[in-house]
């Protein structure tokens, strides 16, 4: 069974997420950690709990969202899954970054490239890649079934969603995706987001005013 362990990075308070199981194996995703301070407090849970990185994923490749990539690739001897019309989204985040004062090293290695349906395992736990493109153009959301919880990233936030004015960004296709892709599932998956508390699946259709 998945533990999830939120850790919150940058100066846009991004959420970064731990999820790991009772084999002390766990995946890192969209680990946010921009100087070695944020570093460290990755690395001290991952230590201190005596876990064991096996997986490195992004929900989308925002500069906020893959600060920590190359560290995490490096330190753990993971390649980076995202979906494959992410990459250019990764390509850029670095020009992103100096244009907003926040240079970094980016990730440059191998890529792993996810899709609708795939089903990524850790051990007997498994999460459900789920295609949510519109607060960029390869958004997508990790989806356990099994616990009733989805890992969004910057789709559907407690009572928003996510920017449309970057580049790759579409409104429609944004609010078309969250009404058919994460509104059909139950009302009582919890929705963990990018950013900010989280929140469920039957809060966010009774009362988000973006979807209403």
């Amino acid at each position: 069974m998945f533990q999830i362990k939120v850790l919150t990075f940058n100066a846009v308070e991004e959420n970064t997420y731990i999820l790991f199981n009772e084999k002390k194996e766990c995946i890192i995703i969209d680990p946010g950690c921009y100087d070695d301070e944020e570093k460290g407090i990755l690395k001290s849970f991952i230590e201190k709990n005596q876990l064991k990185p096996t997986l490195l994923l992004n929900t989308h490749c925002h500069l906020d969202h893959v600060f920590g990539n190359k560290y995490v690739a490096e330190e753990y001897k993971l390649k980076l899954g995202i979906h494959k019309n992410e990459e250019q989204v990764l390509q850029i985040a670095p020009s992103s970054g100096l244009m907003f004062n926040f240079p970094f090293d980016n990730y440059s290695g191998e890529l792993h490239f996810l899709k609708e349906g795939d089903i990524i395992s850790l051990n007997d736990d498994n999460l459900k890649v789920i295609e949510a493109p519109g607060h960029s153009p390869g958004s997508i959301c990790f989806y356990c079934e099994k616990q009733k919880f989805i890992i969004g990233g910057d789709v559907l936030f407690q009572n928003s969603i996510g920017r449309t004015d970057l580049p790759g960004g579409s409104h429609e296709s944004l609010v078309k995706n969250i009404k058919e892709k994460l509104f059909t599932l139950p009302d009582d998956v919890k929705v963990y987001p990018g950013h900010g508390p989280a929140t469920t699946i039957g809060e966010e259709k009774r009362l988000n005013p973006f979807l209403n």
